[in-house]
Order: structure tokens, then sequence, then C-alpha cells
């Protein structure tokens, strides 16, 4: 036994690792080709708990802890990236902000929505010209009267196109900074709301992308989360739980990654003998499995020290940048030990190559991984 797990996560870990290989293995490489993932496949992962595990049972979730996630995603992960995206967004970005700074009556309005499958909710905090420094964004929400005027234009937002909502951050008071921004849901069905043109995407092509563009939008006050003015500390709480779910998206896909690798040069005979008996390839494969377990350890670290409410930005920094910069590595190990095979479309390996390259990009690049986990040291 993991000494970070117990009984109850390796049950919940064995469910998804089922689900994954009976319901998204066969489907998967379909999901990509066709960019559209199986409504029918997200309702199936609502009635096994996997949309609502850290929302709390009072509003329709499981009310799980952080290593309940990570065990799904890791598992979930393994088999089909694009599936993690629907329970990462359903139990961090979209929910994260209700549950952290949500009135009693505003987490009753939307997360049982999300927990069910019935609704998705879109994050939106990226600009055009604020991605990694989020508190230059110049989406603006002046007060008028009851409601707020919200204009401005949010980019690369995940699930844009099928939510519900989107949960906004917008400057309410320019002069001062990050201090000055607060976080609105909207109603994508408000007048002035729209998404602009479908993103044409590397990997992780089963979930729509794009921008999400405010003109005059009049939101109600009551649809503001948490105080006026405190929506940046708000949005970098949700990271920090965002950032383990990536973590752990990437530890399924190098296992997988390296179960193909290992497969293939048992497998694959050159010179006379095996790939694997090769001692450059048998060393390649002994530095993919260290990265690998060393990525495991942060993450399993981070997500215990959340669940048992240590002080836990560093920790989730240092798993994301480990996990997401190892990921990539073994992957691309994995594809040169393919050979032409793992260039090939036919093969699960050049799938995952595609998929994991965001993984060092999105909820925080490397580059700010490295900021936060130096800003902790040096402060």
């Amino acid at each position: 036994m993991n000494p970070f797990f117990n009984e109850d996560h390796e049950s919940i870990r064995e469910m998804a690792r089922d689900f994954a290989e009976k319901a998204l293995a066969p489907i998967a490489a379909d999901i990509d080709k066709n960019e559209h993932f199986p409504e029918e496949v997200v309702k199936q992962m609502a009635d096994l708990g996997f949309l609502g595990l850290k929302i709390p049972e009072a509003y329709g979730g499981l009310g799980l802890d952080m290593r309940s996630y990570v065990c799904v995603m890791e598992e979930i992960a393994k088999k089909c990236a694009t599936a993690t995206l629907f329970i990462s967004s359903a139990n961090s970005l979209s929910t994260a902000p209700i549950v952290i700074s949500g009135t009693e009556e505003q987490k009753q309005r939307y997360l049982p929505g999300v927990a069910s499958g019935e609704e998705y909710i879109a994050f939106g905090l990226t600009e055009p010209n604020a991605g990694s420094d989020a508190a230059s964004m110049t989406t603006r929400a002046v007060e008028d009267g009851d409601f707020y005027i919200l204009n401005g234009r949010k980019c690369f937002i995940t699930m844009a196109p099928i939510s519900k909502y989107t949960i906004v951050y917008a400057k309410t008071n320019p002069e001062k900074g990050a201090k000055g921004i607060s976080c609105f849901m909207v109603d994508m069905s408000l007048p002035g709301v729209s998404c602009g043109r479908h993103e044409e995407k590397m990997g992780q092509r089963g979930v729509p992308v794009s921008d999400v563009v405010l003109e005059d939008v009049r939101v109600p006050k009551e649809c503001m989360i948490g105080e006026k003015d405190l929506g940046f500390i708000n949005a970098m709480k949700t990271l920090s739980v965002g950032r383990i779910g990536v973590a752990s998206m990437c530890l399924g896909m190098a296992a997988e990654a390296i179960e193909l690798a290992v497969n293939h040069t048992k497998n694959r005979v050159q010179f006379g003998k095996p790939l694997c008996k090769h001692q450059a390839i048998a060393f390649m494969l002994a530095d993919m499995e260290t990265k690998l377990n060393a990525a495991r350890g942060l993450v399993y670290n981070a997500a215990w020290l959340m669940d048992n409410k240590q002080p836990a930005d560093k920790a989730a920094s240092m798993a994301k940048y480990f996990a997401a910069e190892a990921a990539i590595d073994i992957i691309n190990k994995s594809l040169q030990l393919h050979g032409g095979y793992g260039y090939s479309r036919e093969y699960e390996i050049e799938r995952l190559y595609r998929d994991v390259r965001v993984c060092s990009i999105y909820e925080g690049s490397s580059q700010v991984q490295q900021i936060v986990i130096s800003g902790q040291m040096l402060k």
C-alpha cells in the first residue's frame, strides 16, 4: 500500500482504471479524430461520481479528498486525456471558486448541475495579452445600479462553446492592479456574450476551446463570487487545486507511455535480439521509470498536504512543474523507442505525444511555476 493512500483511495483508483480500460480506451482515438466527446460517456462519469469527487455532498457531490481526485485523474489519463478535462473542470476550475468564496445560495444554484454532468461551467481568466501575467488583464466590470457591466475578451477558454456559465475575472478597480480584480458568474445566454472561433488544437482535441467575448454584458450583482476586489486571491487558490490535477494527468500519460515502450521494445527484434536487450534502450527505460516515480512523489505529497490543511501552494507548483516536464520527456523518449511507428497516427503514443505538450503551458506555464517556487523560497 502506498503510504500516501488508504484502502478507500485504492478502491476508487481501481474503479477509475476499470472504467478507463472498458469505456475510454476503445473510443479514445475516435474522440481525437472527430474532436467530439460523447455526452453519454460524460453521463457515465457523472453517475460514477467522477464529476463530483471534490464537490461537497450537500451539493450533489461525493465530498472526497484531493488524493481521491489524483487517483481518478491518473487512471483516466492513461487511456484518454480529453476525459480528464471534464473531470478536472468539474472538480477544480468550474467549482473551486464557488466552493472557496461562494455564498450558500450560489453553491446550491451552481454546484449540483456540474456534479450531475447536466451543466458545464467554463473558467475565464486568460486574455490575449494576459496569460502568465494574469494580473494585467484588461476586462473591466463597471458598477451600474444593481448590475456590473462587463467588457473584455477571454481566450483559450476550455469548454466555453458548450458551457451554460463562465466564471469571469474582471477589474473592478483597475488602478489597484491584482488587488482590484473581482470574480463573476456570467450566464452565457446573456446579451453581449459570444464565443470566438473554434481553436484547432494540437492535442486534447475532444473538448472545444474558444474565446469568450463580453460586450456591455449586464451581470447582476448577486452573481459576484466572493468579495469585491478579492477575485485574484480566489483565482490563485483555485489554480493550486488545478495544478495538482494537471500533474496527476501527467502521471497517467507518462505511465501509459512507459508501458507502451516496454511492450514495444520487448517485441521488436533488431540486430538479432529484442530492443529492450540492448543496454542503451534498457537505460532509456530506466531513466523514464525513475522520472515517473520522482514525479509521483511530488504529486502525491502535494495532494497529502492539501488534504491535511498544510500550506501546499509551493508543493503544488513543484508537482505541476516537474510532472509536466517529466511527462513530456518520457513520452518523447517512448515515441523515439517506437521508431517510425511512433510517428504514425495508428499508434497510441502519437496521440499521447500531442496530448501531453500543453501540460507545461496551461494552468500556469513551467516558467510561472518557477516564479511561484522561487518566490516562496525567497520571501
